[in-house]
């Protein structure tokens, strides 16, 4: 299926996004006795946008099923943190929570968790992850002396963390890591476009199963990095730095993609239309890509650079 097939295809697909609008999200396995929704709310969804259509965006998408949410103190500057914090208010106690840090050092990762749960007016959060791991000299710095791995260990001692976790931007290094530290999850790229054309994902996820780590994806609905002929005052969706699917078809695809690879869920870019879009269409059957429709939409996506590669 080429690109012009996708586009066709999209207005018969917009028909059933919206029918599928009332539908509520599947639920897997994160831990036992732990079960999360299918598609996850990014913090970066209410940055931008008044408190209180943040608030009213977190309540749809907590009645629509949604129970897992993740965030960081790097998305716009605190921004994500603070709203999402008054958003989650009434919900905290049944919902999962997932932050992370950028901080390689302990007292610095020390200080950005006690932050994010002041953020969060909260005494814990249920996953904690080392943030966009992205060379070894990152996990050299995390597992070294004063690293950010004492802080983490201590919090989960201490009850402030449930779990611990890393997000993905480099294979070598999140291998690494995964032998390293006994964590309970990995958040990764499992997008299409980096999997098929630039060979990134495969070998992390062998790994996870292979620790009994749970999986989660990141970057499913992207479709490549910004062509860089599109000026960044002139994207149409501003708050991501990689062009998103937002094609209904193609991002049913991709989702169908994602969410037969093993994996627990997959956190939509920070786009509000984005979301609701991943949204849609999750409530609804994602059933495994067959081989046709595998090589349509790789070479779909080839027409933009992977956002990741090894």
């Amino acid at each position: 299926m080429d690109r012009r097939e996708f586009l066709g295809a999209a207005t018969a697909v917009t028909s059933a996004a919206v029918s599928a609008s009332t539908g509520s999200l599947p639920r897997r396995v994160y831990k036992p006795g732990i079960e999360l929704s299918i598609i996850a709310f990014g913090g970066i969804v209410v940055c931008k946008m008044p408190q209180a259509e943040g608030s009213r965006r977190v309540a749809q998408a907590y009645d629509r099923g949604v129970n897992y949410f993740d965030c960081a103190p790097s998305y716009f500057d605190g921004e994500a943190e603070i709203k999402l914090g008054e958003a989650l208010k009434p919900y905290r106690a049944k919902v999962f929570l997932a932050e992370k840090t950028t901080r390689r050092d302990a007292k610095g990762a020390r200080e950005e968790l006690e932050r994010t749960l002041q953020r969060f007016h909260t005494d814990h959060v249920d996953l904690y992850q080392f943030h966009a791991v992205s060379s070894m000299e990152d996990v050299d710095k995390i597992l070294a002396p004063g690293g950010a791995a004492e802080t983490f260990l201590a919090a989960k001692k201490e009850g402030k963390v449930r779990h611990l976790g890393f997000s993905a931007h480099n294979a070598p290094a999140a291998l690494r890591l995964m032998d390293a530290l006994d964590l309970d999850s990995v958040l990764f790229p499992v997008n299409v476009n980096a999997w098929e054309n630039g060979g990134f994902g495969p070998q992390i996820l062998a790994k996870a199963k292979s620790k009994g780590m749970a999986r989660m994806a990141l970057k499913a609905l992207a479709f490549g990095l910004w062509p860089s002929s599109v000026k960044e005052s002139d994207r149409k969706y501003p708050k991501c730095w990689y062009q998103p699917i937002d094609d209904h078809e193609m991002a049913r695809l991709a989702l169908r993609f994602t969410l037969n690879q093993e994996i627990t869920a997959a956190v939509p870019p920070g786009d509000e239309r984005i979301f609701d879009l991943a949204v849609d269409l999750a409530s609804a059957p994602l059933p495994k890509l067959s081989e046709t429709e595998l090589a349509g939409l790789k070479t779909s996506v080839s027409a933009l650079q992977p956002v990741f590669h090894v």
